[in-house]
């Protein structure tokens, strides 16, 4: 088993910056892919960033250039830094791990584990 909690969420103005993080226990040498996705109320969830073990990085199209994801091995967790936020950022963000060596970073169902969720809110 593993497990998520995600940190760092909270209110901010249109063009700032947040910081996420994701902090994984347990199994977490079977984690391939760590992934953020978000959902915004009335929305579906949808795919943020994700990380392979490898360094990989994929990003969703609508957040490319503003957002970068990182992790730290040493201490098994992983960073969103979010930049110049949107109104349009504003959601619920979870990370999710998943165990599989092939697979697509930006479906959610691929995903094994998922955090609590941390609410980001964006005001113009």
């Amino acid at each position: 088993q593993v497990q998520l909690v995600e940190s760092g969420g909270g209110l901010v103005q249109a063009g700032g910056s947040l910081r996420l993080s994701c902090a994984a226990s347990g199994r977490t040498f079977s984690i391939y892919v760590m992934g953020w996705f978000r959902q915004a109320p009335g929305k579906e969830r949808e795919f943020v960033a994700a990380i392979r073990r490898s360094g990989n990085t994929y990003y969703a199209e609508s957040v490319k250039g503003r957002f970068v994801i990182s992790r730290d091995n040493a201490k098994d967790t992983v960073y969103l830094q979010m930049n110049s936020l949107k109104p349009e950022d504003t959601a619920v963000y979870s990370c999710a791990a998943d165990r599989a060596v092939s697979t697509d970073p930006t479906a959610d169902y691929k995903y094994d584990y998922w955090g609590q969720g941390t609410q980001v809110t964006v005001s113009s």
